[in-house]
């Protein structure tokens, strides 16, 4: 599983700190062994079973989301000097995700979001799943507030880069809330 994830997840090798590293690949092999779909799933499935008709892939949004976050974090440390942790913004980018794997579920062929992850969104999993691997409680910020559920509590430089480069590379593909011209 270790060699599978680091197929799909090229930039955990971004990661200098060796031990970081690991413990990131160690969170992702966790959660593909215990969720129900497999490594080549990641590279099929919708990014979001809230948009329609979706077909960017779930790896296609989060990897955009991971160079997203460098590029915008290298562009304020040229422009403004700002003191960014790169290590903890993409391990931070690369595990905001992880819990949704343990929020599927496959009916009849079809993939839903299972009683557990409508109970425990997948902030909150990912978290959990970060603790279990004792990564850094600033890693464990960025995959709580990324999403909505930390819109009510201050941010990190990091966690707010990773959260804004998650939701630029997902809400245009929300028909609703993206104006036509």
């Amino acid at each position: 599983m270790r060699n599978k994830v680091l197929e799909i997840w090229p930039e955990i090798k971004w990661i200098e700190n060796e031990e970081l590293r690991e413990k990131v690949t160690n969170c992702w092999i966790y959660a593909l062994e215990n969720s129900v779909l497999s490594p080549e799933d990641l590279e099929k499935i919708p990014f979001s079973l809230l948009i329609n008709n979706c077909d960017i892939t779930f790896m296609n949004h989060k990897r955009t989301c991971v160079q997203l976050s460098v590029d915008i974090a290298k562009t304020i440390q040229k422009n403004f000097n700002m003191d960014i942790n790169m290590d903890y913004l993409i391990a931070g980018a690369i595990l905001i995700d992880v819990g949704k794997l343990l929020e599927y579920e496959i009916i009849d062929g079809k993939l839903g979001t299972c009683r557990e992850g409508k109970l425990l969104r997948h902030p909150f999993s990912g978290v959990a799943i970060a603790a279990r691997f004792d990564l850094p409680v600033d890693v464990q910020h960025i995959i709580a507030y990324h999403s909505k559920e930390g819109d009510l509590g201050k941010r990190t430089v990091e966690s707010l880069i990773v959260h804004h480069a998650d939701f630029v590379s997902f809400e245009p593909f929300q028909d609703a809330k993206t104006i036509k011209v």
